[in-house]
């Protein structure tokens, strides 16, 4: 019978070594307890070293001492062992927000993606804020239309659901009425579907639809964020021959014309009521009176009459009181939820990096982001989305999903009382009499 030892040692990877002992893993090296999520193990130097169980969750590595390094369980406890005094850790090296972004591992929970015939070649999709749109978005668009040519595929625009007062104001519905607005040659591409809400439903919407490869189109500074996570969830969430992240170009914050113009110095020139930096954020031939309804309501939706933090609203041009905050523990705490601006996922905060996050979905699937790229959210998770109520005050107002059929089916005269479950058919409950009766008693 083998030891505990030779089966370590048999493994392949400290990963799989990790998967054996049913370890999580938070994509930085750490391994968790699945059963407790106590911190157990850290991938060093190609192989994997068992740490006691004085470490906290979110906080620094504990020191080892040499005996610590060679016990093989972390559950072993040898009473002849002394006391272990912990040694100061060394100050974390910052790293610069342009490095790359290692991506997690992908998690051994995850499902395999449903068998579809694939009838389909190439989808190209481009998924991010538009919030408000620029001409950044219409190059970005355009250079999805030359990959569906070069193809001879389709190509898709899907723009988050995400809203809030400072980094998404506008709504979807109102931003995506302005973006075929302003893009006409793009505007049946663009999709207004509320069960899209993160690039992974994108990827499973293109999987179901039987297409065969995948190209994603995103700015130059995420080309490498979402090549990793879509490619580590292929074969898990979807299945795809290939997936491809093509550059729409370069971005420069300081550069002039499309090369420089973003979101988020739109909104820095709403919040400062600068119509003319705003507009030239436009298309030229967007008519002045259209582009002035634009800079109104993006303004009104920031609610500008209100304190606003510039670190809030753009923290490209503000990244030091950005990080301030972070250091200080005024915002992303262990255990809050946030939103990836690039990607539309939403996690739970599980450790804090010294400029980054490590979260984790309800669906236990785990992603890294910068600090300058999330956003605190109490927006619809995958099980609020059977809520009839959000959060206090606030209704389900989300279409297709369970909870908002409860909400309308309360405010619907004579409608019976229902107890939806997911997947069943809305409006199973109503009789045609019922119906009928409600439409004629007040018809003239």
């Amino acid at each position: 019978m083998k030891s505990f030892q030779q089966f370590i040692h048999e493994a392949t990877s400290p990963s799989e070594q990790a998967q054996r002992l049913g370890f999580r893993g938070d994509g930085h090296g750490g391994w968790y307890d699945r059963r407790n999520n106590e911190f157990v193990a850290k991938t060093v130097g190609g192989k994997l070293k068992f740490y006691n169980k004085r470490e906290i969750i979110g906080a620094k590595d504990p020191i080892q001492s040499e005996y610590e390094k060679t016990v093989p369980s972390p559950s072993y406890n040898d009473p002849n062992s002394k006391p272990l005094q912990q040694q100061p850790s060394p100050p974390p090296q910052e790293l610069p927000p342009e490095q790359e972004l290692a991506a997690p591992e992908p998690q051994q929970s995850v499902t395999t993606p449903p068998l579809v015939p694939k009838t389909k070649g190439t989808l190209t999709v481009a998924f991010g804020q538009f919030n408000p749109p620029t001409l950044g978005h219409q190059q970005l668009m355009d250079v999805a239309a030359q990959s569906a040519e070069e193809t001879e595929g389709e190509y898709l625009i899907y723009p988050s659901r995400s809203q809030d007062s400072k980094k998404n104001p506008l709504d979807p519905d109102t931003k995506i009425s302005y973006m075929r607005q302003m893009f006409p040659l793009h505007g049946e591409r663009i999709v207004n579907d509320g069960s899209i809400v993160s690039i992974f439903d994108v990827l499973k919407r293109a999987h179901n639809d039987g297409y065969t490869n995948i190209r994603i189109v995103s700015g130059s500074d995420r080309v490498k964020e979402f090549e990793k996570l879509s490619n580590n969830y292929n074969g898990q969430l979807y299945q795809f021959d290939t997936i491809e992240v093509l550059s729409s170009g370069d971005r420069d914050p300081d550069a002039k014309g499309v090369e420089g113009m973003s979101a988020s110095r739109m909104r820095l020139a709403a919040s400062e009521g600068d119509l003319r930096k705003f507009r030239e954020g436009l298309p030229t031939d967007m008519a002045r009176k259209s582009s002035q309804e634009l800079f109104n309501t993006v303004r009104v939706s920031m609610g500008i009459n209100e304190s606003c933090n510039l670190w809030e609203i753009a923290p490209k041009f503000d990244y030091q009181s950005l990080r301030d905050n972070y250091i200080s523990e005024k915002i992303f705490k262990i255990g809050q939820l946030v939103e990836n601006t690039n990607t539309g996922l939403v996690g739970k905060i599980i450790r804090r990096g010294t400029n980054y996050l490590i979260c984790v979905t309800e669906s236990d699937m785990m992603f890294k982001s910068w600090i300058k790229d999330v956003m605190e959210t109490k927006q619809y998770t995958e099980v609020s989305m059977n809520n009839k109520i959000r959060e206090p005050g606030k209704p389900n107002t989300l279409i297709g999903t369970s909870g908002y059929y409860k909400y309308v089916n309360d405010m619907t005269p004579k409608a019976p009382e229902a107890n939806l479950q997911v997947g069943a058919k809305p409006y199973s409950g109503y009789k045609i009499s019922n119906i009928r009766e409600f439409i004629n008693k007040y018809r003239k």
